[in-house]
């Protein structure tokens, strides 16, 4: 693919977004990074995933301003439906995502961050949403993703001020998880990964639909809907296997839900 290249090891799927020199979006990356996402969903051993960026500068850079400089409108709106697609589509991907900000991530570039579960970042990194800074506005998920994760206080910080970040300061207001030396993101995100997999794949599913609800859903929905899906983990495999390997003192064996 022209923008991404992935792998699969063991059950991650690694995304690196690599388009020279900024790794910056295009309208035909982010329709590859949505058809990839949907066939890596149907790929039932795959459990996590985890997206970086190509070389030792960029994360990602968002997408290209020149795009937006003849103040077409058509293309600002295909290019928005093609970022909100995207970065939907991974927010709502079954399993763990993981970004493993290796440099340098702007405007989309870090939009895409916050729409995976869990963030690593190196210590080089820098992170901004600058869109007003140039007349635009985070549309890729950025002004909500961002908020439900730091607050409105930093998120107005960032977004309205064009406040940029280092990884020290991320970690403080919880943008990212965890800090990695300069080159360790993507190793230590594997880390991450490898815990998942001890995970039963169902559970981890179910577990990600309720906190990502308690955004969107009244509390008093998503505490019912909580019990539900806790019941409906009995019509599965894992449930028993989960239960009788604790007992028996042996690793479970998971099948893909």
């Amino acid at each position: 693919m022209s923008g991404l290249h992935h792998r699969i090891e063991g059950h991650c799927a690694i995304i690196t977004i690599d388009n020279p020199p900024a790794n910056t979006w295009t309208a035909e990356s982010l329709a590859q990074l949505t058809e990839l996402l949907h066939q890596l969903s149907q790929n039932k051993d795959v459990y996590s995933l985890i997206i970086t960026g190509a070389g030792e500068k960029f994360f990602s850079a968002g997408a290209e301003l020149r795009l937006f400089a003849d103040g077409n409108k058509t293309k600002a709106a295909s290019m928005a439906l093609a970022f909100g697609e995207a970065f939907e589509t991974l927010s709502s991907f079954r399993g763990v995502t993981i970004a493993a900000i290796n440099g340098y991530a702007m405007g989309g570039g870090l939009e895409v961050a916050l729409a995976c579960d869990l963030r690593i970042a190196e210590t080089q990194a820098q992170m901004a949403l600058p869109e007003a800074s140039v007349g635009l506005l985070p549309c890729a998920g950025g002004t909500q993703n961002l908020t439900a994760l730091v607050g409105e206080g930093w998120a107005k910080r960032m977004i309205l001020c064009g406040e940029r970040l280092d990884s020290t300061a991320a970690l403080s207001i919880g943008l990212v998880e965890q800090v990695a030396e300069t080159g360790d993101a993507l190793n230590e995100a594997l880390k991450l990964a490898q815990l998942v997999e001890r995970q039963s794949p169902s559970s981890v599913h179910a577990c990600k639909q309720l906190i990502q609800a308690g955004r969107s859903v009244p509390r008093n929905k998503a505490l019912p809907r909580e019990r539900e899906l806790f019941i409906e983990l009995f019509d599965g495999v894992n449930q028993q296997e989960g239960v009788n390997a604790f007992l028996e003192k042996r690793a479970p064996q998971w099948r893909s839900s």
